[in-house]
């Protein structure tokens, strides 16, 4: 791997392009006794994952900077030229509050203009869900967003959707891929612009984005009774600031407070660890001002507002975070009773989850008679299933454990703009009933059941961790356990080699899935656990889920500790501590 980053680092010291600091840069590298910094910018080419490219900043082939951002671009340029000859092609670019993120989108726009394509540029910061949608209403064959998301400061990345607003899928992410990889040169991109065929868009779009996600309101009229709910908001220095308080006050909430220390835009995230609303710490200065003002509710998004996290008081009045699963799932809850409520199911309508996000969605949709699909993880093959469906069934809502939902299909990536919309009208809707959110949480579990999912996130950074996690895959697929915790195991999904195996008839059956290193185990006494390496982050992942019934209020209240100790036991049988 030493030569081979050798390699690479050398012939981009022979380009003509690469600017005086890199090129100092990789010098220092390549002279360095210590080649290990060398190995890690150059043993290869970043990939397209699930979320796109993602990396840390930085010089060198496999981090995030001008040329790796062109070479995307430029891949990405002439795909859509084969697959769109002799069409003018629109684009459209948006970013986030990272640093670098205004470059790194000006760089984007300069070489999509450069190769003739016309260049949508929002002026300013804005949601990547708001690209999305500006993909479809600007009519666009294309689009990209400069984010890494939640992930630390030291990240970027590159999002590349198609014409329908989605994340790119098979063939047209692998095919940008090769194109990329056909870039044999720095020297290959074309970087000079032009400039006439960059149009700046800002309002244009928002208008009809807001009015699109306000149309969808369930509950209007609640909303005018509820309208001086509580609730507090924070954006964590990232896009959401943008839109969240301007669609909350569009649905007719009134009393909406923000959290100043989070709320400018600041790519160095100043006041958390991450800017991942899944980390409690990065909401504890709203959870603060929540107490402080006795709030109903509070939100907070990540950096390019596509996910959400919540938190609501519980029966003891204090604030308990929620997790996606539960967010999820209470949303898809007063999703299907509004729309019955409402008179608007007719059995034409679905909603969808991820092969890791909790089954109790799933009981929920059945309960309600509506289907419930189910796709691998990344919102791109949600989105991918509701434009197949198009037309022949309409979709409702769906999303994914990760702290992502969407409602309605005018965007087709996960959207925090309408799920924070959404929320504030659910919390609403419960508060009308004389309920919190907290009580219509465990309404719901006393009618489908009680579900209670954990995560377990190993980080494996480089070379010898991606090595690690290959193993650890390998293992489980090699040597599946015979049993998890004392429960025997009854099947194995495998959906790299696309086959369910079921340990009790002893028979193999195929799995209609495109290929995905992942692995579930389900066991006899209804545990499910889930093993898949991240496709944007150095992690693997296991997700545990497990479920009893309940029939009371005292059974609900033992469900918590008896099922987590299920989880526990789970996790000490795999060695995952």
């Amino acid at each position: 791997m030493e030569q081979q980053a050798l390699i690479k680092a050398k012939q981009w010291l022979s380009s003509k392009n690469l600017d005086d600091a890199a090129r100092k840069e990789v010098e220092a590298m390549i002279a360095s006794t210590d080649k290990s910094q060398l190995v890690e910018c150059f043993y290869r080419d970043l990939e397209f994952g699930t979320g796109g490219l993602r990396g840390i900043m930085g010089t060198g082939s496999n981090r995030i900077n001008k040329y790796t951002i062109g070479m995307a671009t430029q891949g990405l340029a002439n795909y859509l030229k084969k697959t769109y000859p002799g069409k003018q092609v629109k684009v459209a670019i948006a970013h986030d509050s990272r640093n670098n993120s205004p470059f790194f989108a000006q760089t984007t726009a300069d070489v999509f203009s450069a190769n003739g394509f016309k260049v949508y540029f929002f002026d300013a910061l804005r949601p990547t869900p708001e690209l999305s949608f500006a993909i479809r209403h600007l009519g666009c064959q294309s689009g990209v967003v400069i984010t890494a998301s939640h992930n630390p400061k030291e990240y970027n990345g590159y999002k590349a959707y198609w014409n329908d607003g989605a994340q790119m899928i098979a063939p047209h992410d692998k095919n940008t891929i090769t194109e990329v990889g056909n870039i044999k040169s720095i020297d290959d991109v074309k970087f000079t612009p032009n400039n006439s065929l960059i149009e700046k868009i800002s309002k244009e779009v928002d208008e009809p984005y807001l009015e699109a996600i306000k149309a969808g309101s369930l509950s209007p009229d609640i909303i005018k009774r509820q309208k001086n709910l509580k609730i507090v908001f924070s954006p964590i220095h990232g896009t959401g600031i943008t839109l969240v308080p301007e669609i909350l006050k569009r649905m007719g909430f009134e009393n909406v407070t923000i959290v100043d220390e989070q709320a400018t835009p600041d790519g160095n995230f100043p006041t958390v660890v991450y800017p991942n609303p899944e980390e409690a710490e990065a909401m504890s200065i709203a959870l603060k001002k929540a107490k402080a003002i006795d709030a109903d509710l509070v939100m907070a998004t990540d950096p390019d507002a596509d996910r959400v996290g919540i938190a609501v008081k519980n029966d003891k009045g204090e604030f308990q975070l929620l997790n996606g699963n539960q967010t999820g799932a209470l949303l898809v809850y007063y999703l299907l009773e509004q729309w019955k409520n409402n008179g608007k199911l007719d059995g034409k309508q679905f909603v969808v989850k991820t092969i890791v996000t909790t089954d109790l969605i799933a009981k929920i949709a059945d309960g309600y008679k509506v289907k419930c699909y189910e796709t691998l993880t990344g919102f791109k093959f949600i989105a991918a299933l509701i434009r197949e469906l198009e037309g022949k069934e309409t979709f409702i809502g769906g999303g994914e454990e990760s702290y992502g939902y969407l409602i309605g299909d005018a965007v087709r990536d996960k959207d925090a703009i309408a799920s924070c919309a959404f929320i504030a009208e659910m919390t609403a809707f419960a508060k009308d009933k004389g309920m919190s959110l907290f009580q219509m949480l465990n309404e719901m579990y006393l009618k489908f059941g009680y579900y209670k999912e954990h995560l377990i996130s190993l980080t494996k950074k480089g070379i010898k961790g991606q090595e690690e996690i290959k193993q650890m895959m390998d293992d489980l697929r090699a040597n599946p356990p015979k049993t998890i915790n004392g429960s025997k195991l009854l099947k194995l999904a495998d959906y790299t080699l696309l086959e369910e195996r079921d340990f009790v008839t002893g028979k193999t059956s195929k799995l209609d899935y495109p290929k995905s290193d992942v692995m579930q185990f389900f066991t006899e006494d209804g545990s499910k656990i889930s093993a898949r390496p991240s496709g944007t982050e150095p992690k693997i992942k296991f997700y545990f889920s497990v479920t009893t019934p309940v029939k009371n209020a005292e059974e609900l209240k033992n469900a918590e500790g008896l099922l987590m100790k299920r989880i526990d036991g789970i996790i000490a049988d795999m060695k995952l501590k």
